[in-house]
């Protein structure tokens, strides 16, 4: 079907995710449908007629091969070595998902730059319909502690929110976050905050993101 030059759409229903880099090369769109359940051809078929406008995000990370599992996004730094000669970047990132518009998500802004541990920050971020058609946004929200007394995940996911907007609209989406989002289990089981500079990362998925720098004092 590739070979004809005609758009070609691919629609998945499966289980756990496919391999599938040859297929998302070459294919116009792509929809993941899982296992959709009794209503899901209804749904596929508005979406591939666009009746309706999709605005789901992946829950999962989407590995390129087998050769890359177990893959996600809150991996450790050592993780995700890969191999010689190949990407050890995901297909499809976590919290990744295209609709039939375009969203602009600015850089992260925040209400204080320092903040004592016991004490929360605001973080805003403008989100604009840059397409032609009203359309959801998943943004979210993950953060990273540069330095700390027991390794942490490269990114967490702290915050999220769906918003709707009509072409052309924008509107500000703010996250707040305390000591529970910034705390860690150290050496001694002891659920605290360790003072230091955390990364603010926001955007539409894990993977695209812009960030800001907070620091936390004890």
């Amino acid at each position: 079907m590739f070979a004809l030059g005609k758009p070609v759409v691919v629609v998945l229903i499966n289980g756990p995710p496919l391999s599938i880099p040859e297929v998302a090369a070459k294919t116009n769109a792509l929809v993941e449908g899982w296992y959709p359940g009794q209503e899901g051809g209804t749904a596929i078929a508005d979406i591939l007629f666009g009746d309706a406008n999709p605005g789901g995000k992946m829950p999962v990370t989407v590995a390129r091969s087998v050769g890359q599992l177990p893959m996600f996004y809150n991996q450790k730094p050592s993780a995700h070595r890969g191999y010689l000669f190949a990407s050890k970047d995901p297909l499809f990132p976590f919290g990744f998902g295209l609709s039939y518009t375009t969203f602009d998500i600015s850089a992260p802004h925040l209400s204080t730059a320092q903040m004592n541990a016991d004490a929360t920050v605001t973080v805003s971020v403008d989100v604009r319909n840059t397409g032609k058609v009203a359309g959801d946004e998943v943004v979210q929200l993950y953060l990273h502690q540069l330095v700390s007394s027991v390794t942490r995940p490269v990114k967490e996911l702290k915050g999220f929110r769906r918003v709707s907007l009509a072409p052309g609209q924008s509107t500000t989406v703010q996250f707040t976050l305390d000591r529970a989002a910034f705390a860690l289990w150290d050496e001694h089981m002891k659920h605290v905050v360790e003072p230091g500079a955390f990364e603010i990362m926001v955007g539409p998925n894990s993977a695209d993101l812009k960030t800001v720098m907070l620091n936390v004092t004890s």
